[in-house]
């Protein structure tokens, strides 16, 4: 049994003060596989003012001296690279080549970093003569919320930014992910940073998060997660001014045009769609296909999909794995109800769990065609393995709809014309558009507009969103 009693304060781990105790459930068979006690608002304090205290110091270290630090933290993640991939994957059955992946990039957040701050720039000349000067200074003491879908990946890349802009941190992982927010606490440990500079309270929004989001000490909030709840959290945040950064709720819509080769475009949309089990705030859940090629895509889309492994995330052949609870389960069965409901026509999946699977929270991928941009399907953030197919009479309808969204995180277009793709890429309306591809550029911004979020993560972009700017003119 997996036991998860601890925070991780001032540079040692002790005992969480909470009262709740939560179980640990593997989702591909329903066991308790542990317990975890969430840590309480006075374990919140007491790291806060861990950081406070260290925040001085730390944001006055040398450039050498933080990327001595993130060299460390890159060495101690590829060193526990193997107990981050197993927590993945137990905890909440990500499928082994993802869960993997997970376990490098953690790694490689810190790399990136290191270049980023290498060439970095604190101090220039501004303004009319270069009679002004700017300094890029640390913002102070920031507070770092993770969800549970991509917990090491997500607390390493605000981590590695907020380390190279000189910044001490709180990070409040997501209560559904105790044992990976413990295993790379571990893994932070073991980079022998100074005291105060990483503190890790597991525990409750209500409570630790909410400490975390008003307390006078926290100068910047990074938050991953629901629209709802960053909305919470930026109002939160207005008393006392801190500097937020949002990457929230998704709807992300691929653009197939009608030049493209399906052999290629096709494989890459469904990868878009169904990455991380459809567990994924860019996933491409709204495939737009000009009316012409319709039929043959929904064909070759029914083909692969119905082919799709589903199962043990062990297994390399897997490619969804199951939902992260019963909670998640539940909801995209009515998501999937409500498909048919509203007029959408099913072209595989549906209802229930795959053939054969009799435990576990596993869900049939499921894609419907026929879908119009106004049901619920097209509209909201599902969070599990559900495409949605609109068929399209135009370039100007694709772009249009893809468009009539009130998220704006990330797009994908697949062409045979790179300077049409480009073209149509640079009027969707979205943080991040993605062409012919859906591996991202971990050293390019990452972040949303309208209801996706605010602020930029990644490159030097993710690396200022920790510094603030002062000017000084001189005479």
């Amino acid at each position: 049994m997996i036991h998860v009693d601890q925070t991780y304060i001032d540079g040692r781990f002790l005992p969480a003060t909470g009262e709740e105790e939560v179980d640990i459930v593997n989702p591909a068979d329903e066991t308790v596989i542990g317990r975890a006690r969430m840590a309480s608002r006075e374990d919140a304090r007491r790291a806060i003012e861990a950081a406070v205290r260290a925040q001085p110091d730390f944001g006055r270290t040398a450039v050498a001296d933080r990327l001595a630090m993130l060299e460390r933290l890159q060495v101690a993640m590829l060193t526990n690279a193997d107990a981050l991939r197993e927590s993945s994957i137990l905890e909440y059955g990500g499928p082994v080549a993802r869960s993997q992946w997970v376990a490098n990039y953690a790694s490689q957040c810190f790399g990136d970093a290191a270049r980023t701050l290498s060439s970095y720039a604190f101090e220039r000349p501004v303004g009319v003569d270069g009679v002004s000067i700017l300094q890029m200074r640390p913002v102070g003491v920031s507070g770092l919320f993770a969800p549970w879908n991509a917990a090491a990946g997500t607390i390493a890349s605000k981590l590695a930014a907020a380390i190279a802009a000189g910044c001490a941190t709180v990070i409040k992982p997501s209560e559904l992910s105790p044992w990976q927010a413990l295993v790379i606490t571990r893994a932070i440990h073991d980079a022998d940073l100074p005291p105060g500079v990483v503190n890790v309270v597991i525990g409750r929004g209500a409570d630790v998060g909410a400490e975390i989001g008003t307390h006078p000490g926290v100068a910047k909030l990074s938050f991953t997660g629901s629209t709802p709840t960053g909305q919470l959290i930026a109002r939160a945040a207005v008393d006392s001014m801190k500097r937020v950064s949002l990457a929230l709720t998704g709807k992300s819509a691929s653009l197939l045009l009608d030049d493209a080769d399906l052999r290629v475009a096709v494989p890459l949309a469904l990868g878009a769609a169904f990455m991380n089990s459809g567990q994924a705030c860019v996933a491409g859940t709204r495939l737009l296909v000009p009316r012409a090629r319709l039929a043959e895509v929904v064909e070759q889309v029914r083909t692969a999909v119905a082919t799709m492994r589903v199962g043990d995330p062990r297994d390399p052949a897997t490619a969804i794995g199951p939902m992260v609870s019963r909670t998640q389960f539940e909801r995209i069965q009515r998501y999937i109800r409500r498909g048919q409901e509203q007029g959408a026509t099913l072209v595989v999946g549906g209802e229930g769990r795959p053939e054969g699977l009799t435990r576990g929270w596993f869900v049939r991928p499921t894609v419907f065609t026929d879908v119009r941009n106004d049901m619920d399907i097209a509209r909201e953030e599902i969070f599990g393995p559900v495409l949605s197919i609109l068929p399209v009479d135009s370039e100007e309808q694709a772009i249009a709809i893809a468009n009539d969204s009130p998220y704006g995180l990330q797009g994908y277009v697949f062409s045979a014309d790179e300077a049409r793709a480009r073209r149509v890429a640079g009027r969707i309306e979205t943080g991040t558009v993605l062409v012919n591809r859906v591996a991202p550029d971990l050293l390019a911004p990452f972040g949303g507009v309208k209801l996706s979020g605010q602020g930029r993560e990644f490159g030097v972009m993710g690396l200022e969103a920790f510094l603030e700017p002062r000017t000084i003119t001189i005479g």
